[in-house]
């Protein structure tokens, strides 16, 4: 296949008109371009989106997030823990990614089909996660936030903790709490949950699902000091004089004021924390590093040293947003898929381990996202019940 003729597909699978031998060959052709001859592949998709409007959506920044991300890679030095992939396997994933971005034009047309009957069917009953967590107090009381109407919900000594209009769990706390030995609750999501709250100061966390935050009710001592499993995204309100500190697993991260996120669930390979603004130290013993902004701390579970590396921090912080953003293999894009729609996953056959990059809404029902997997032509899923098989 010559460029020629990469364009003429190109336009083809944009009108859902194709063939499977051209759609190989296309992808064979892809994988042997240089990084250089990537960008004016992005300037054709832009073409086709003028062109077809209707079946091809504006994907072009997220096209550009890819390959701003390969050129990226290129340019950094090979890390300690993660593996240094060969330029035809970033390309590989580059394929991947725009075969995601194609099977847009698909979507639009699959769309107009009739429903498939039985086991599509049972798919559509699987709907996407939303506000749901559960508040313990401390005598070891809980609350369902989720179905629990606004307003003021209990008292803590001098904190008072309101589930306010927006939907976010607030804790106020009163004017003479400086002394008094705090109380401390703690939140819990669900598989299929998420859920905003605002500490007694100030600070902001999101809680991803299958995630807890333990807090005290008022922070009165001289760290601001709080536990959490699974992913939470924080938003430290400054104080200078009382530092925010979090225990994760066997690490602790040390804040004055910031934005990052730290994702650290018992089925992950690695505790990932990732620097948005300001600055934080990540901490394992004698071992302490300092994260700049756009900085990911990596620590792999047995290891006792962090690997520093620069990173694409939407990807990390999308799910806040209420976004998948995938770059990752397949068996690690399930995890995030079996958290946030309730399900187990099982595998059968021999899997790929090549790279997905995608950008899906978090909001869609789960046949969706596995049906924008499945038009790439690399995987396949069957649904029984809430179980998800992935075939190659």
């Amino acid at each position: 296949m010559n460029k020629n003729e990469a364009r003429e597909f190109v336009e083809k699978y944009a009108e859902n008109n194709y063939s499977e031998a051209s759609h190989q060959a296309f992808q064979e052709w892809l994988l042997e371009q240089p990084m250089e001859d990537i960008q004016p592949l992005l300037d054709e998709y832009t073409a086709l989106l003028e062109k077809h409007p209707v079946h091809l959506p504006a994907d072009k920044q997220l096209f550009q997030r890819i390959v701003n991300s390969l050129e990226e890679k290129e340019k950094m030095p090979a890390p300690k823990v993660v593996p240094v992939y060969s330029w035809k396997r970033r390309l590989a994933y580059a394929a991947a990614a725009v075969l995601l971005l194609f099977a847009g034009g698909t979507y639009w047309y699959q769309q107009q089909q009739p429903p498939q009957p039985a086991n599509q069917q049972v798919v559509k009953a699987i709907q996407p996660g939303g506000a749901r967590a559960v508040l313990q107090l401390a005598d070891g009381s809980t609350i369902e936030l989720d179905s629990v109407a606004n307003g003021p919900l209990a008292q803590q000594g001098n904190t008072s903790i309101i589930k306010l209009n927006t939907g976010q769990l607030s804790y106020n706390a009163g004017a003479s709490t400086k002394g008094a030995t705090p109380s401390w609750n703690t939140l819990h999501t669900p598989r299929g949950g998420q859920y905003e709250l605002v500490l007694p100061d100030g600070t902001k966390a999101i809680l991803n699902a299958a995630s807890s935050l333990r807090f005290p009710t008022a922070f009165t001592g001289k760290e601001r000091n709080v536990e959490m499993t699974g992913e939470v995204y924080f938003e430290v309100a400054q104080n200078t004089q009382q530092p925010f500190t979090i225990a994760v697993n066997d690490m602790d991260i040390t804040v004055l004021g910031t934005q990052f996120n730290v994702m650290a669930y018992p089925d992950e390979f690695n505790t990932r924390t990732t620097l948005i603004e300001g600055a934080v130290m990540v901490s394992k013993g004698a071992v302490v590093k300092q994260l700049l902004p756009g900085q990911q701390a990596l620590l792999t579970k047995g290891e006792h040293v962090f690997d520093i590396r620069t990173v694409d921090v939407e990807q990390d912080v999308a799910w806040k947003d209420g976004r998948f953003v995938f770059n990752d293999n397949i068996q690690g894009i399930m995890r995030q898929i079996a958290r946030w729609y309730d399900v187990t996953v099982e595998y059968a056959g021999n899997i790929s381990n090549k790279a997905f990059i995608g950008d899906i809404s978090r909001t869609e029902r789960v046949e969706e996202v596995l049906k924008m997997l499945e038009l790439t032509g690399k995987i396949h899923f069957k649904i029984e019940n809430r179980k998800i098989v992935v075939m190659p």
